[in-house]
């Protein structure tokens, strides 16, 4: 009972509280006023009627109709009574029945439970709290990032500008704050003097606003991410003060032409760490198609290890007798010079279907991305055809086709059935759906290459054929968790980490063959730094470890999470 006052108390205080009792007061002013009146008529009509009542009969009549309750004890005989009973009735249902509930709802009820709601919503993190990431604005790739960084263990917190948003988000688990985003009380109230990191993923001119406020009162070791649309953005952003600027669209769009199918470099390198290189290849229109990994030669050709395969979004770890088919592509360790026998060796392609690299890439969509991924292209000397509904600066008019991706003569018109590859780059993931399942019935054997902007759309698009998709919430999340921890983990795709791990007593002494790692754990050592500094890259399956021995391993998360149970590092 006593934090009912205390509550209503704050709640009365507030500025819209005091707007709404103001209006309820006029309204209830009104309705004193008229039923005075009903009430001083009622003593004359019923006077005409020679009935005589008190006023405070009057007052009763005149309540009780106006509620509608209509006892009945007191009536009107006459036709003007009775019309006037008409009118007062009517005038309480307007007014007593519809208005009135109306207007407490609206100023008292909904308010008050807003400030009941605003009161449940946090406000600000424990003052223990320290080496968090703080992620401001709640969008669906930073609800991604929030999901990536609960999988590592790393704490975390959603600044939220809406109670109503907090307060759902809190209720789907994760962990929430409620505040303006350009308010120095409010990161103070988040502890931002002892987090790890802030990330804005946030419109340029906002992230500029929430980079400036953060470093206004955050100490240098914070370290600021930000996301931008512009060069000109990413300068603004680290003349604010951010450490890192990442233009993620222009990433994503040289990521996806990257690994377009070429004639003369087979393989995409997706990570480097020092000497080691980790590369993917597309096995589609290669001699390997068919074969097994036994069989190929691969490794005696080149030196390289095929640590893992894709197949349309299934990661599996290679075997003696896996087939390759058209649809896989490889993920290989090597150094740099091994990468370049693969690419002699896989290179030039089947070109019976296609002119190589002569023939346009078709990219379906002129946003961000796609320019982006237009220019790549252009800086790689590789023709493209850009399919968008309006003409895009910068891009040659023999390289564009006007109109809509889902009409069929646009499509013919950018040689959709012979293009080696399509990009797929809009920024729906229903239309990407949609048009993979719409290319690859018009074109079977392309390499269709699709962007998906939330991970949960990755397998529908693998489900609708694209042979690769790049998603841009994993994106912003690897490259979070890379910052976050580096050279501890690396998450180099969907859902693929490289992380390290020191060989304790329980590793040492053991065969790397036949230690259990790639068997117990489903992971695989790309290579092992020895205590001297010697850095063995795809080491010998008969190697011995020894402690302090630092591996180099690659696996998802689930691999990563049972070799660290397996072997208690």
């Amino acid at each position: 009972m006593h934090i009912l006052p205390k509550k209503t108390t704050h709640f009365l205080l507030q500025q819209n509280t005091k707007q709404g009792m103001s209006i309820i007061f006029r309204f209830s002013l009104l309705l004193v006023v008229l039923v005075f009146f009903f009430a001083t008529l009622f003593q004359f009509l019923m006077l005409y009627e020679e009935q005589e009542h008190s006023f405070i009969t009057g007052l009763y009549w005149t309540v009780t109709v106006m509620t509608t309750l209509g006892f009945g004890d007191i009536t009107f005989t006459s036709d003007l009574g009775r019309l006037f009973s008409i009118l007062v009735l009517f005038s309480g249902i307007l007014l007593f029945l519809t208005m009135l509930p109306f207007m407490f709802t609206q100023y008292i009820y909904a308010p008050w439970l807003e400030a009941q709601k605003k009161e449940r919503t946090p406000r600000e993190l424990p003052a223990d709290t320290h080496g968090h990431v703080i992620l401001v604005n709640p969008s669906p790739i930073a609800l991604n990032v929030a999901e990536n960084l609960k999988t590592y263990g790393a704490p975390y917190v959603l600044l939220s500008n809406d109670s109503q948003t907090t307060m759902e988000l809190i209720d789907k688990g994760f962990n929430v704050v409620a505040g303006d985003h350009d308010s120095t009380r409010v990161y103070t109230k988040l502890r931002i003097t002892q987090a790890s990191m802030l990330v804005a993923l946030d419109s340029d001119t906002r992230n500029t606003n929430i980079i400036f406020t953060a470093r206004e009162i955050a100490s240098q070791k914070l370290f600021l991410l930000a996301s931008a649309r512009t060069d000109e953005s990413a300068e603004i952003l680290k003349l604010a003060g951010c450490n890192e600027v990442f233009q993620f669209q222009r990433l994503l769009g040289e990521a996806l032409a990257r690994r377009v199918l070429n004639d003369k470099e087979r393989c995409s390198v997706i990570l480097r760490v020092e000497q080691l290189v980790i590369a993917e290849t597309p096995v589609m229109r290669t001699a390997l198609v068919g074969k097994t990994l036994l069989d190929c030669g691969l490794r005696n050709q080149t030196g390289v290890t095929v640590v893992g395969l894709w197949e349309r979004g299934q990661f599996q770890l290679p075997k003696p007798n896996s087939v390759f088919t058209s649809t896989m592509v490889m993920v290989i360790a090597g150094t740099q010079e091994q990468i370049a026998k693969v690419n002699t060796l896989l290179g030039p392609r089947d070109t019976s279907r296609t002119k190589g690299n002569d023939t346009p890439v078709v990219i379906i969509g002129g946003g961000g991305v796609g320019l982006a991924a237009a220019r790549f292209l252009e800086a790689s000397n590789r023709p493209f055809c850009l399919v968008d509904k309006i003409r895009k600066k910068g891009i040659p008019e023999e390289a564009m086709i006007i109109g809509d991706a889902s009409d069929l003569m646009v499509l013919e018109a950018a040689n959709i059935r012979t293009a080696p590859s399509i990009l797929i780059t809009t920024h729906d993931d229903d239309t990407n759906i949609y048009l993979t399942l719409y290319c690859r019935r018009l074109n079977k054997e392309v390499q269709i290459i699709s962007r998906a902007n939330l991970d949960r759309s990755i397998s529908m698009l693998h489900t609708a054929g694209a042979d690769l998709v790049l998603s841009l919430a994993s994106m912003v999340s690897n490259s979070v968790i890379n910052l976050l921890s580096p050279g501890k983990v690396l998450m180099i795709n969907e859902g693929l980490n490289i992380f390290r791990s020191t060989v304790n007593e329980k590793l040492a002494g053991t065969h790397l063959l036949g230690s259990g790692i790639r068997s117990e754990t489903h992971c695989s050592v790309v290579a092992i730094r020895q205590p001297e500094g010697e850095l063995l890259i795809n080491p010998d399956p008969n190697h011995v470890f020894s402690v302090n021995e630092e591996l180099f391993v690659i696996g998802d998360s689930a691999a990563e999470k049972a070799f660290h149970e397996r072997f208690a590092i």
